[in-house]
């Protein structure tokens, strides 16, 4: 009963979140590397369990600007998600050396609490 209200849920979403990420990716076209899109698209593709996909618009969002730092806990969520705890304990702790380049401690606080949930 539980797994097919959750099929429901999930079935009765994907339409929205499918045209969330088709005019995501139209305004795209015209801002290609623009990181408030790029990461837009991560998270929605994260949500419907695109992980590659979702992956690879996060990477390109701190290829373009390392100072993007809310991307990195995404990330390194994402790694966790597939089971590649060594690599969300990178990306958490090149996460908070970007925080603390630009000081933001919010960001930085919630980087260091996800990293001592995976290195404590």
């Amino acid at each position: 009963m539980f797994r097919k209200a959750i099929e429901g849920l999930f079935f009765t979403q994907l339409p929205i979140i499918m045209d969330r990420v088709s005019s995501l990716k139209e305004l795209l076209k015209d801002s290609p590397k623009d990181c408030f899109l790029l990461h837009a698209l991560g998270l929605e593709h994260q949500k419907i369990g695109a992980l590659p996909a979702a992956q690879s618009y996060f990477e390109q969002v701190l290829a373009a600007d390392p100072t993007y730092v809310g991307t990195y806990y995404h990330l390194a969520k994402l790694m966790e998600q597939i089971g590649d705890i060594k690599q969300a304990v990178v990306i958490y702790e090149k996460g908070m050396e970007e925080a603390k380049k630009v000081s933001d401690m919010h960001a930085y606080n919630e980087l260091r609490s996800a990293w001592e949930e995976l290195t404590f």
